[in-house]
């Protein structure tokens, strides 16, 4: 074994959270090493977020191209090349990587290391032959698929987010089981790029509005998607001909994807050497993104919940940032003055949380954008004052434009007219749902959503057509509405 190193801070893990943390960690002046046991990115860059979109995006030009008589533009029927599919999305995630290559890391001042971590005590790891000390750690591993324990399934083939993107055969049939972001996107993509498919699921889309849900299964249905509204109870079969079972009938197709959760990637740490006490649901840490040990901090995905890497960067950030920074607050709900604190103790006592503004996208055509509570939510922790509007594309002249009116936006907000949670849905959701991420963080009310002039023609403006709607009629129904039309009665006969 070699002479032990020193850090200031030692992260393990090197994907969302690990990168951004580690970038900030060393903008503070600190001697940071990066722990990677796989490749530098994870799996938002290798297979997650951007092979998910480079391959929507191939499968939308295909769909573009059967749609284009519509248009005016004549063609014919598309064919897909998988193997040339294949080179497009491995030259995104090149392109994106490029910055993030260890060599390109080094550059910038830090130490990084390639192999599994495991702490020797809580202050010690190794890494291969090399033994590191730091002052502080802050564990980012990620999470790995899911493999459910159902009679078959290891006797077969199938791929998980880990294989599909490095797939150049487009099957014939590919069966796909889960019905969250993964599996809607990946079953949406494979079926425009001209393969058959059946989604094994009971619902879509669990965390969205009834509506949304409705909606998507609509355009799933158009499209040619075969639903099979079930869970999957075991496998069988042989490369080229497998089979799904589920208590409502069978699927049969020549390629499989598990499309069915993640877990944490706990194992081989040697957590317990370190004190850092973990379960079935990740690595557990109070609201400063500590362990239990209280020098060792966790972030991203390996601590549970929500599994998205805008939401593992926004924790490595904090987590460092309690980690190398005296004093620095805890995560409450941000903005300043007496309605922000009014707000932050409302959301204290309905025992909502800052993550509550967590904006979520699922990149189906058209695109599903969530932030906050749903509207049964809001009216189970607020009562009957909550109000909830609701506003299709056909009424947004951009979408209309666009040929893009299988849509909606869906707000919801409080007595006092606070955003609660808001939908979306349509080509350009996951952009619109900024402005209402926003809108949640900074405690604004339907008014400042409407008095903000928004640029026409533009998907945003149907933010503010609706919040206006919403505001006038939660204004006017109230005795400040009455007095308003009194006085107008009153000026209107002087």
């Amino acid at each position: 074994m070699r002479h032990e190193e020193q850090f200031d801070l030692i992260i393990i893990g090197a994907g969302a959270a690990g990168l951004i943390a580690a970038d900030f960690a060393l903008s503070l002046g600190a001697a940071v090493a990066l722990i990677e046991s796989d490749r530098v990115g994870g799996d938002c860059t290798w297979t997650g977020c951007v092979p998910s979109k480079s391959l929507l995006k191939a499968a939308s030009v295909a769909a573009a191209a059967r749609q284009s008589a519509r248009y005016g533009i004549l063609t014919g029927e598309p064919r897909t090349d998988m193997a040339a599919v294949r080179e497009y999305v491995r030259a995104c995630i090149a392109h994106i990587y490029l910055p993030t290559a260890p060599e390109q890391l080094r550059q910038r001042g830090l130490s990084v290391f390639t192999g599994a971590a495991r702490f020797l005590d809580a202050h010690t790891l190794t890494v291969g032959e090399r033994q590191l000390r730091a002052r502080r750690f802050l564990i980012c591993t990620g999470a790995q698929p899911i493999r459910p324990a159902l009679p078959g399934l290891e006797a077969v083939p199938y791929l998980t987010h880990r294989e599909i993107f490095d797939n150049d055969r487009l099957p014939r049939h590919l069966l796909v089981v889960g019905g969250g972001p993964l599996g809607c996107e990946i079953a949406q993509a494979y079926r425009r790029l001209g393969a058959a498919v059946t989604l094994i699921a009971p619902s879509l889309l669990t965390r969205s509005e009834p509506q949304v849900c409705e909606l998507l299964e609509r355009v799933f249905a158009h499209e040619g998607i075969v639903r099979l509204p079930a869970r999957a109870v075991g496998f069988s079969g042989r490369p080229g001909k497998l089979r799904v079972h589920t208590s409502s009938g069978t699927a049969s197709g020549d390629m499989l994807l598990l499309a069915v959760g993640r877990a944490p990637h706990v194992q081989g740490l040697g957590l317990a050497a370190a004190g850092v006490h973990f379960g079935e649901q990740g690595i557990t840490v109070d609201e400063r993104l500590r362990t239990t040990a209280r020098h060792i901090y966790a972030a991203g995905d390996v601590i549970g919940g929500a599994q998205y890497s805008h939401l593992a960067g926004w924790q490595g950030f904090r987590a460092v940032r309690q980690a190398l920074l005296p004093h620095a607050p805890r995560f409450a709900a941000r903005g300043r003055g007496r309605r922000a604190e009014r707000a932050r103790s409302r959301m204290a006592a309905a025992g909502l949380s800052a993550l509550a503004g967590l904006p979520q996208v699922t990149f189906v055509q058209p695109e599903v954008a969530q932030i906050g509570l749903s509207e049964r939510a809001a009216r189970e922790r607020f009562g009957a004052g909550v109000v909830a509007g609701e506003l299709p594309l056909q009424r947004v002249d951009r979408a209309v434009s666009e040929d893009d009116t299988l849509g909606l936006v869906k707000l919801i907000a409080g007595a006092d007219g606070r955003l609660l949670g808001a939908s979306v849905v349509g080509q350009r959701a996951g952009e619109v749902i900024a402005e209402l991420s926003l809108a949640m963080a900074q405690h604004l009310r339907l008014s400042d959503l409407a008095a903000a002039i928004h640029p026409y023609p533009t998907y945003n403006s149907a933010v503010q057509l609706l919040a206006t709607q919403m505001s006038l009629k939660q204004f006017m129904g109230g005795w400040r509405g009455r007095v308003v039309r009194r006085l107008s009665r009153l000026w209107l006969r002087a």
